[in-house]
């Protein structure tokens, strides 16, 4: 029997070519780094990385709560590196709001406003050879490995 609503999704994981670069002295950047500071919220932003899902379905791959999720997915919307991409609905017929990370990447470097020119030149090309997701996931481990002391 067919369901009369879509309980899959068909959002993909696109991403611009340009990333946004946030410096020390950004006001966006205490609240990315808040909002990836703990365990939890990092595992989904990694989960989100790679693939479009509900909190639903993040909260079984990670073993978490539902209510936990929804946590930590509230304040990496807030950060802005990630947002709703599409709806789908549960078998009980429950609306539930599809994550990606944002279409925009984020470059967070240790330096200010006054070293964005260059830095930004510098992205750009290292961008076009590997890909804006792969940098993001190197600042996002070397800002978790630097949040945690490992």
């Amino acid at each position: 029997m067919a369901q009369p609503f879509p309980t899959q999704t068909d959002a993909t994981v696109e991403r611009s070519d340009t990333p946004a670069v946030l410096s020390l002295d950004d006001d966006e950047t205490r609240g990315v780094i808040e909002a990836l500071s703990s365990e939890t919220a990092y595992d989904i932003f990694r989960l989100l990385n790679e693939t479009p899902a509900t909190p639903s379905r993040i909260a079984a791959q990670l073993d978490q709560s539902v209510q936990n999720v929804h946590y930590h997915l509230e304040n990496l919307e807030s950060a802005g590196v990630i947002e709703v991409t599409d709806t789908c609905y549960s078998e009980k017929g429950r609306e539930m709001s599809v994550f990606v990370v944002s279409e925009d990447p984020t470059l967070l470097f240790l330096g200010t406003e006054d070293d964005r020119p260059s830095l930004k030149r510098a992205f750009k090309a290292f961008a076009s050879l590997l890909g804006p997701p792969s940098i993001l996931l190197a600042a996002g481990e070397s800002l978790s490995q630097f949040i945690t002391g490992e």
